[in-house]
């Protein structure tokens, strides 16, 4: 039997998730016809025509607590629908992670995970809950911000977001829906120069850029600082020289790097700091989960920390 594609739309109150679902829903991939059942974990201010849904075979459920998601209760509401698709509006302030990778209804299977943020009150939610917005954006392969300026710092946005999920897919809207495209920001070195010097303080920026624009790194020499990580079962002759990030707060940083080949690894110790010179080059990497920047050492040197371990996106 064919699975039942389960579509799950996140963010906080207000961030435009129900008006989302609604066009989705009357689009023309959407707008044929098919058994379609809506779990609405939340109410805003903006509602739903159940009388003109069911019209279209499109029929509304209501989930009053995050127990209510459980396998059981999911696998009675397909028993009572038996929908061929699921859309989820799902609240905020649960776990969606929990949701997301834990078991479904039998036959549900999750197919798109897609968050919507109010760009007009998105940086008064990361003072006051970062944590928590990281914890949305951790397994989201979509952000839409809506409700965006152009004189908004857009690009800050996007490396928020990159900082955490460096796999996600950023759009930006305006205020009537009109997609505004950001382009990519300049960096904050010359990447003219060969090599390509990057400031310690800027490695964070670096490697959300050199994720994303293999234009301007593929074939080129790069210098940086990097702290020497030998994964266990790693290929021979290959280390990681990066750095620990935080992307959200003190109780949230992580080693961050790309994979380097060099033939004087057995050389090099756990924590040892160096400055590498390198060839980045574009590669399938299983630990990236596709392709992505391998260094290729040109030369290794050691040398004293940087002033401040731990870096920032922004």
């Amino acid at each position: 039997m064919l699975e039942v594609p389960v579509y799950v739309i996140t963010g906080f109150l207000e961030s435009g998730k129900t008006s989302f679902i609604r066009d989705v829903l009357q689009s023309p991939d959407f707008a044929d016809g098919e058994k379609t059942l809506v779990l609405l974990c939340e109410e805003g201010e903006e509602e739903y025509d159940e009388h003109e849904l069911s019209r279209h075979n499109i029929y509304l459920e209501r989930i009053e607590k995050e127990e209510d998601l459980a396998p059981s209760s999911l696998e009675v509401l397909h028993r009572r629908h038996k929908p061929k698709r699921v859309f989820v509006e799902f609240n905020g302030t649960w776990d969606s992670m929990k949701f997301t990778t834990g078991p479904m209804a039998k036959r549900w299977e999750l197919a798109q995970i897609i968050t919507l943020v109010d760009g007009s009150t998105f940086e008064i939610y990361l003072q006051n809950m970062r944590q928590m917005m990281s914890n949305i954006f951790m397994d989201t392969e979509l952000v839409i911000f809506n409700r965006c300026t152009t004189q908004m710092d857009l690009q800050m946005f996007r490396r928020t977001v990159k900082a955490v999920n460096n796999q996600v897919v950023c759009a930006f809207e305006d205020d009537k829906g009109q997609q505004i495209d950001i382009g990519k920001a300049q960096p904050p070195f010359d990447l003219s120069a060969d090599p390509i010097v990057i400031p310690d303080e800027e490695f964070g920026l670096w490697y959300l850029d050199a994720m994303d624009s293999r234009e301007r790194y593929e074939g080129k020499n790069v210098r940086f600082k990097g702290k020497v990580m030998i994964p266990r079962k790693f290929p021979q002759g290959a280390f990681i020289p990066g750095r620990n990030a935080m992307t959200c707060c003190v109780n949230d940083i992580r080693f961050i790097g790309f994979v380097c080949h060099s033939k004087y690894t057995d050389r090099l110790t756990q924590k040892q700091w160096l400055e590498v010179t390198a060839q980045v080059r574009y590669e399938f990497v299983p630990e990236y989960n596709g392709e992505g920047p391998v260094l290729y050492a040109r030369h290794l040197k050691s040398t004293e920390p940087p002033a401040e371990d731990v870096v920032l996106f922004n």
